[in-house]
């Protein structure tokens, strides 16, 4: 029994499709807070119950028979996460799981400029002291996650924006995919393992892709980051949710993104789509 959570969000979602195309249906589990959401998986054979990393005791109903348990890291900036986190590993643990997966995220750091880093990295811990085999899927920056970054670039041909450096953004249905193999294959992956593109990317790098790909001139204009967070809360972003995007582009300049791993590739067994294959999705071009 394979029990995932989050697979009524898109990632964990298109995770288990791909698992119902390896394994028979009763051999795989959702734990989800609303199960409604989950009927479509349940309607084929898939067992879903409810729970939630706020209860640790639905979660290890939820949990209960599994071999391995894959688990969803949580985003919400006003939640505590690290001992929500610690919930859910708890849980699968006493429900008797051999292995846990969480799934992280590149760049993983106890102190750096982006914070979620530091939360992965507290989770990453509790995970080694867990006493049950775990995986952490450290992530890419997932494909879709650019865009925000870049501005109405396709309607000023600049991507004004502070300085920064590369990032292997990475499709997310390249992530669920490989996440199946390495549930459904028969080797284990020990500690933190990185699943990134192949190819790292500057903002200088996307404007030459798109350039290539909308026919016209696309200019890179590095701002100050003052300057530039303040012309994001003119244009209507909150100040802070400005301020937290701020701390991707320092960590992108440090180097906190800048490593290559084949790994996904050897998963998946191709090379993982590019950001001109993302960013040509994204613009129609």
């Amino acid at each position: 029994m394979i029990v995932v959570t989050g697979a009524t969000g898109a990632l964990n979602g298109a995770t288990v499709e791909h698992l119902l195309e390896r394994l028979p249906a009763d051999r795989i589990g959702i734990s989800a807070r609303d199960t409604a959401k989950a009927q479509h998986f349940a309607d084929r054979g898939v067992r879903v119950r409810q729970g939630s990393y706020e209860d640790p005791d639905a979660l290890r109903d939820s949990f209960a028979g599994a071999d391995q348990v894959l688990l969803v890291s949580g985003n919400d900036p006003s939640a505590d996460m690290v001992a929500l986190h610690r919930n859910a590993i708890e849980a699968a643990v006493a429900a008797g799981a051999r292995r846990i997966l969480y799934t992280s995220q590149q760049g993983v750091a106890t102190d750096g400029p982006y914070p979620p880093a530091a939360i992965h990295a507290a989770t990453e811990e509790i995970l080694a002291d867990s006493g049950v085999g775990w995986t952490s899927l450290r992530y890419g920056f997932f494909g879709h996650s650019f865009a925000p970054l870049l501005g109405p670039w396709q309607e000023t041909g600049v991507i004004a924006a502070p300085a920064d450096g590369p990032v292997p953004w990475t499709a997310p249905a390249d992530l669920s995919e490989a996440t199946a193999v390495l549930l459904t294959g028969e080797r284990s992956y020990d500690g933190a393992i990185t699943l990134i593109a192949g190819e790292a990317v500057t903002l200088d790098d996307f404007a030459a892709i798109a350039s290539g790909l909308s026919g016209r001139t696309i200019e890179r204009v590095v701002m100050d980051d003052e300057e530039w967070v303040a012309d994001q809360t003119a244009g209507g972003v909150p100040e802070p949710t400005a301020r937290f995007m701020l701390t991707m582009f320092r960590a992108t300049r440090a180097g906190h993104f800048a490593q290559h791993d084949p790994l996904l590739a050897e998963l998946l067994g191709r090379e993982p789509r590019g950001v001109a294959d993302r960013l040509a999705e994204q613009t129609g071009y």
